[in-house]
């Protein structure tokens, strides 16, 4: 009995000594396949969220068709398409085709090419800015000048003006201005002149309806911006100046001549 007793209880023991064995290596392996679990599952929802983002970049409203290429980086409202692609397809189109206005401006400036001006041409472009600007190698001289100023924007303004009073025909009158608007009104173009408000307002109300008189106004103000501020640099600047000086060391050469001639006797 003692003998029995003695196995039964070492058998028991043995039993338990197992099933705690296997309590305590179940214990860890449990755990690890939880914390695996988890570990995938964050995978998975990061996978997700990567995929999520990456459609979200690639097309920005799901379901509006083609209307998401023409949506801009800070519209994200899909109840209507954004024009600021529009417009900067536009502004590439521009500068890849000119405008009419600036081939009609370049062929002014062509046309204006004149010889050589006079000493006494030069010399009166000094007396007053109307002189200047009367006078076609005046302009063209004082243009090259503005370009090394960075404002040359403001003559082709003034010539541009000047071809549009030529006009008679409405729809080529409506045409230019526009062409003229878009060059050098609007404050998206790059050639933007200096116009205070109240004329700018003038010019958007009249561009309902454009005529040849639509830019006197703003005409007239930069011509005055030309007058007190760049012609007086350009009266003191080493281009007159020089061009003055080369042509007035040849008709001095030939006065003396004409003189020494007149003076000898045969």
């Amino acid at each position: 009995m003692r003998a029995r007793a003695e196995g039964s209880r070492s058998e028991a023991l043995r039993t338990n000594g197992c099933n705690r064995g296997e309590r305590i290596n179940l214990r860890p392996a449990y755990m690890v396949k939880l914390s695996m679990g988890s570990e995938r599952k964050q995978m998975q929802r990061r996978q997700l969220v990567g995929q999520r983002e990456g459609e979200g970049v690639v097309q920005l409203h799901p379901g509006t068709g083609n209307r998401g290429s023409n949506a801009c980086c800070f519209c994200w409202c899909c109840c209507c398409s954004c024009s600021c692609l529009t417009v900067r397809n536009e502004d590439r189109g521009k500068r890849t085709k000119p405008d009419s206005c600036d081939i009609k401006i370049e062929g002014t400036a062509n046309c204006e090419e004149r010889p050589k001006p006079t000493v006494e041409e030069v010399r009166a472009w000094g007396q007053s800015f109307d002189k200047l600007m009367h006078c076609p190698t005046g302009r063209e001289a004082f243009r090259a000048f503005l370009r090394t100023e960075f404002s040359e924007e403001n003559m082709l303004f003034w010539l541009a003006c000047e071809d549009l009073k030529k006009e008679t025909k409405k729809s080529v009158i409506e045409e230019k201005a526009r062409a003229i608007y878009e060059d050098y009104i609007s404050i998206l173009s790059p050639k933007e002149v200096s116009l205070d408000s109240r004329v700018r307002e003038a010019i958007n109300r009249s561009m309902l309806e454009p005529s040849s008189c639509t830019f006197d106004d703003a005409q007239l103000q930069i011509y005055t911006l030309m007058q007190r501020d760049s012609y007086p640099r350009f009266m003191n600047s080493a281009a007159y100046t020089n061009l003055l000086r080369d042509l007035s060391e040849p008709a001095s050469e030939s006065e003396e001549n004409v003189d020494g001639q007149d003076g000898s006797v045969p």
